[in-house]
């Protein structure tokens, strides 16, 4: 028997796989990539008996190579938070899906394993985005602020750290950010060979870049904000999306970056204070996706910008 772990590159999709192989510490293939890449269950080979674990991407993208391995015979587990679709159902198929806006996968895992290693949890629920869930766990669990301040940087680092039009934007590829996590019980005392410094301090210069960057009001309840076609631009679309979000909890925020075909990956996320519509208006675009809160569009053309941005005023009003 083989066992295989896949999953989302960012903090969500590690956070969750830690807590799992933390509880269970067994050897498996490791499947991850970018934070777009989640069509990753093509790439696994498994057969009969094996037995394929799944964290934080979306089943409906990965119907079709879901069904080719359950008709090989292996096993799988599957967490997720995303819009699923119709969803299936078999004797070897477990699934744990909620896609409530206030949770996501290392929540769904946290509850699964009984806040047995919550910390993680907690830092994947920030890397997310769900700052006050994750603030009112933490309360819960005994952290104070300085705990919570350090959990969150690194949730907020593991993020950053997925996004990317290509490898070659990344600072560590996901696969060496999980060798270097796994095994780790505390991510509050983790031992670092120098990598997760460099995504610190990598994103703190993206971060700067952005801050000088003009924010446009979209009517009364939408953001947009226009990046230049830049590797530092790609990395941080994501983060600022989450921030400018936590800016103005009342208002809905689209972060744009041109790709190298002329067109627009867009990162959306739906107001604070009313979780809903990021991934309706997303889906209206080819390659759009995601949650209620938090969703994006691997592919916006050109030509229909102008599309977006009103249809970008309308979703939030």
């Amino acid at each position: 028997m083989t066992r295989h772990d896949v999953c989302n590159g960012d903090a969500d999709g590690l956070c969750a796989l830690q807590q799992l192989r933390l509880a269970e510490p067994v050897a498996a293939r490791l499947v991850t990539g970018r934070k777009r890449e989640i069509a990753l269950l093509e790439r696994v080979d498994a057969a009969a008996g094996d037995v394929v674990t799944v964290l934080d991407i979306a089943l409906a993208a990965n119907r079709a190579a879901l069904g080719r391995l359950l008709e090989r015979g292996a096993r799988i587990a599957w967490y997720d938070h995303h819009h699923a679709g119709e969803v299936p159902s078999h004797p070897r198929l477990a699934l744990h899906i909620d896609v409530r806006p206030d949770v996501c996968t290392s929540l769904i895992v946290d509850a699964t394993l009984r806040g047995a290693h919550r910390r993680w949890a907690l830092v994947g629920a920030y890397g997310d985005g769900l700052v006050a869930e994750a603030d009112r766990l933490a309360a819960e669990h005994g952290l104070g602020e300085e705990a919570r301040s350090a959990l969150r940087e690194l949730g907020t680092d593991l993020n950053y750290n997925a996004y990317g039009d290509s490898d070659d934007d990344l600072i560590a590829h996901p696969a060496r950010v999980q060798a270097l996590l796994r095994g780790q019980p505390d991510p509050l005392t983790l031992a670092d060979d120098g990598t997760l410094a460099r995504i610190r301090a990598t994103r703190h210069a993206d971060e700067a870049l952005a801050r000088a960057q003009r924010v446009d009001p979209i009517g009364e309840r939408a953001l947009a904000c226009l990046l230049p076609g830049e590797p530092w631009a790609r990395r941080i679309r994501g983060t600022l999306a989450h921030g400018l979000a936590q800016r103005y909890p009342e208002r809905g925020c689209a972060v744009l970056t041109p790709s190298a075909s002329g067109d627009y990956v867009v990162s959306v996320r739906a107001p604070l204070v009313a979780r809903r519509g990021a991934d309706a208006l997303c889906r209206r675009f080819p390659g759009g996706d995601g949650r209620a809160g938090a969703a994006g569009i691997d592919r916006l053309p050109r030509e229909r910008l102008d599309e977006f941005i009103a249809a970008l005023r309308s979703a939030f009003a």
